[in-house]
């Protein structure tokens, strides 16, 4: 496949005005292929020859200007069009398409449970081509009509309101003006729930096996979704550009969500068929308003090329967040941000392909590359520069500018220019210095907090100055306390806003304090380092300050230590031990307890104390389990919708439960659950936790494969497909390990979420001597797969199917050889990049530890 490079879009952008596309699909012709008839009408501004972007099964006619044109030019995926006369013309192009199993173009999936098939379509970056003829890049926006044609009793949803005209023939209204890549359809017999808001027709849709789960959230999904619509009319001075809005949850979705235009499209796991906590029902509130962002920023307004991503991503990643924060009662989501986003983007930004928030243009030359910069920097990093921007400028210089970004350019293209122009209009600050420090650089500034005692006895002072390892400019607020562990929890003594660099050090009354908080509310970007008294005592108390943002602050101070070899793994687990039992923040807590399961205890943690490190985590969740016992079947209930008593929440037990099933290290109590049905005290184990605890069983031996197809026949439904393959994949024998690899890299019929399903129970930390022989095979033949397959395969088989648990010399060895391959699939190539310089970390956070003990 040819890859669309910047040059080749500037040079057809040039050339081309597109006015509009008739599209005509007819789902009702197999279950391989699907027929589509494209009709585009276009103005060539000069003489020329240009392209039209089409990856088709079987291309049957094509027709310009009345003319026919051969079938057989079409090379790869770009059909010729030379010779163009100056002036209109109308292309037709009439073509069988490919149905996906990878969540690309066009998606077929059977459920399971019922039978009923479902078709969407995801077409970022580049996959209309894969749905109909397309000058596919994002600044040749055009009008769509579309036509449908599905089974009699389907539903067809659109970017615009669908009218049924009888017999399966579906229209839907003329878009205004998007790019090829928002064009959305989604057909199935789907079922709906609708309201009405501010006159338009607000809808959510899931498959019909899943409707009694959505109805049970339907009043939280859609006042939710009307809020946040309400909010942000209020801030923006654009109204909603669209005729509807529908929000659509859909199988094997690859990403969270999509923001096509009136039709946004959600991964159906946010239709929550088992219990989750209160702050899984925040994500996905937070999702929501991401993708509702995106109708202003992305949709209205959209980049010219992909360079520009961080336009769409981050602005909506802020906003989301922000939004959030303003218009529902997750009124401290940012402290779910910093204790379960944030480190996403810091992550990224301390691995060889970090990135410029804004890279230069030169940098994403081709879409392939573009692809690969949908990451932790241009979601997470660039969401928290926002967030300091908003802190430097002012919220209400911000909007301004926004606003006028929107005016400017509504149903247009912008860069980063355009935005950082209309963000200097409405302000004296020198937005472009501040943009070429934070947006045009990589990597994580580090700041260090110097707190000494100055002055006299009788009158004493002291003095505070913050090191500053890296170049940006910092607004950050610097709280202090003071701690006598007779009295009780620290006491906030100063909150200070301060300006980095410093002029001078900052001079203030009194002793220095036993505590001092770098960006307690975390409102900049950046690594901290406490200085020694400060870290001393808030090891001692870190779960009784009172603000959970101030702890999700210091928990990430904890965690940049451990990753940088400065802090014990174990010691990490023991402050966990020590402080989880008493904290009252769910989000915090579940981003510890994630932090040291995943990697604390997976891969920092030599496999000889592994035991120890599970055994600590045993503990904490018996602890955790402890403290929430009591809770009556009400409680529970109504915790699932958010509420919570004094001093216990039954979101933290589902959470202990969940920690306790992953930890464990000896088969009878997991059992014991299984066979009754429920844990002592609650909650009764619902799909999603009897599956967790059979993987957690299968990976110790305690069970087989006829358990495994027991709980498959009670549980038929997708998500215990998935969960079959996982457990199957996670049996510690040969044979099984065996099918589970000729399943992922031999067949090549398994869908993207039964591959990583499959890929999550292939590899754990207590079976690596068993799976040491395909760890070779893994650098062998993922490269194959990725090129058969394609990105979003490659990109699972760099993520869920990477060997992360081997842990030692010869693995790193392996994949630095492997990265050395000049054949790589460009989207392989970044996750192994990504994974080789983790194993690396790991490798060298294990030295250290045993440098220390040994």
């Amino acid at each position: 496949m040819s890859l669309l490079t910047r040059d080749e879009a500037q040079t057809r952008s040039q050339l081309l005005d597109v006015q509009r596309y008739a599209v005509d699909l007819d789902l009702t012709t197999g279950d391989t292929t699907f027929a589509s008839r494209t009709r585009v009408h276009f103005t060539a501004r000069t003489a020329g020859d240009t392209f039209i972007d089409l990856n088709p099964d079987r291309l049957h006619t094509v027709t310009l200007d009345g003319t026919p044109l051969d079938p057989a030019t079409l090379d790869g995926n770009r059909l010729p069009l030379t010779g163009l006369a100056p002036g209109p013309h109308e292309l037709t192009v009439e073509a069988d398409m490919a149905y996906s199993r990878t969540g690309e173009g066009m998606h077929r999936f059977t459920d399971p449970a019922d039978g009923e098939t479902y078709l969407y379509t995801q077409l970022f970056l580049d996959d209309a081509r894969r749905v109909f003829a397309a000058f596919d890049q994002p600044d040749l926006k055009a009008h769509f009509d579309l036509t449908v044609t599905a089974p009699p009793h389907w539903t067809v949803l659109a970017n615009g309101t669908t009218t049924h005209h009888g017999d399966g023939r579906w229209t839907a209204a003329t878009t205004p003006l998007i790019s090829p890549y928002l064009v959305a359809v989604a057909a199935g017999p789907w079922h709906t729930v609708r309201t009405d808001h501010r006159g338009l027709p607000f809808g959510i849709h899931c498959r019909r096996s899943l409707a009694p789960h959505l109805d049970a959230d339907a009043t939280e999904l859609l006042s939710t979704t009307t809020a946040l619509f309400d909010r942000y009319h209020e801030k923006f001075d654009e109204p909603y550009p669209f005729d509807s809005y529908d929000q659509a949850f859909v199988p094997e979705f690859n990403a969270g969500a999509m923001e096509n235009p009136g039709l946004v499209t959600f991964r159906d796991s946010y239709v929550f068929r088992s219990a989750v906590t209160d702050a899984e029902r925040c994500s996905r509130a937070v999702t929501i308003a991401h993708e509702m962002a995106h109708m202003w920023f992305g949709d209205l307004v959209t980049l010219t090329w992909w360079d520009d991503i961080w336009l769409n991503e981050s602005f909506a990643e802020y906003m989301g967040y922000q939004t959030v924060a303003e218009a529902t009662r997750w009124t401290h989501v940012w402290t779910d941000f910093a204790a379960g986003r944030k480190d996403w983007g810091y992550d990224a930004d301390q691995r060889p392909t970090t990135h410029p928030v804004a890279p230069d243009p030169e940098a994403v030359p081709d879409t392939a590359s573009a692809l690969l910069n949908f990451d932790g920097i241009s979601y997470a990093k660039g969401a928290a520069a926002l967030r300091q921007l908003t802190a430097w400028l002012g919220e209400k210089d911000f909007l301004a500018g926004i606003n006028r970004h929107f005016t400017r350019h509504r149903f247009g293209n912008a860069t980063l220019a355009d935005f950082l122009d209309n963000l200097a209009s409405a302000t004296d600050r020198d937005v472009h210095t501040w943009a070429a420090a934070w947006l045009r650089t990589s990597g994580v500034d580090t700041l260090t907090a110097h707190a000494t005692d100055t002055g006299t006895p009788a009158a004493p002072t002291w003095q505070l100055t913050v090191d500053r390892d890296g170049t940006r400019p910092h607004r950050i607020t610097v709280t202090t306390w003071d701690h006598t562990p007779e009295t009780g929890p620290p006491t906030r003594r100063d909150h200070l806003d301060l300006d980095l660099p410093q002029d001078q050090p900052l001079t203030l009354p009194g002793h220095r304090p036993d505590l001092v908080v770098l960006n307690d509310q975390d409102l900049t970007y950046a690594k901290l380092r406490l200085d020694p008294t400060s870290w001393t005592t808030a090891s001692a108390t870190l779960a009784t300050l009172p603000d959970p943002l101030t702890r999700a602050v210091l928990w990430n101070t904890a965690r940049d230590l451990v990753r940088d070899g400065q802090l014990a793994p174990a010691a990490y687990l023991d402050a966990a031990r020590t402080h989880l039992p008493h904290e009252s923040d769910l989000a915090v807590t579940t981003g510890v307890l994630g932090f040291a399961s995943r990697h604390v205890a997976g891969v920092y943690t030599h496999p000889d104390d592994r035991p120890a490190a599970l055994a600590t985590l045993t503990a904490l969740c018996r602890d955790l389990l402890r403290r929430t016992e009591g809770l009556s079947t009400e409680d529970w209930t109504r915790g699932q919708g958010g509420a919570h008593r004094t001093d216990t929440h039954p979101g933290l037990r589902l959470v202990a439960v969940r920690h306790f099933i992953d930890s464990a290290t000896q088969p009878a109590t997991l059992t014991a659950w299984l066979d009754d049905g429920l844990v002592p005290g609650g909650p009764d184990l619902d799909p999603a936790l009897r599956w967790r605890i059979l993987g957690r069983l299968a990976v110790l031996g305690a069970v087989d494969e006829a358990a495994i197809d027991a709980e498959l026949t009670a549980d038929p439904s997708a998500t215990g497909q998935e969960g079959a393959a996982r457990c199957r994949a996670a049996l510690p024998d040969l044979d099984a390990k065996r099918r589970a690899w000729e399943a992922m890299f031999e067949d090549d019929t398994l869908s993207n979420y039964l591959f990583t399903a499959t890929a999550q129970g292939f590899w754990q930390p207590e079976q690596t001597a068993l799976v040491r022989p395909y760890v070779h095979r893994y650098y062998q033949e993922a490269p194959g797969l990725a090129r058969r397959r394609g990105a979003a395969l490659a990109t699972a088989a760099g993520a869920a199917a990477f060997p992360a648990y081997a842990v030692d010399d010869e693995a790193l060895a392996l994949g630095r050889a492997a990265l050395a391959q000049d054949d790589l699939v460009p989207a392989l190539r970044r996750r192994l990049a990504d994974q080789i310089d983790d194993l690396a970390r790991a490798l060298r956070v294990r030295d250290r530890q045993a440098q220390a003990t040994g």
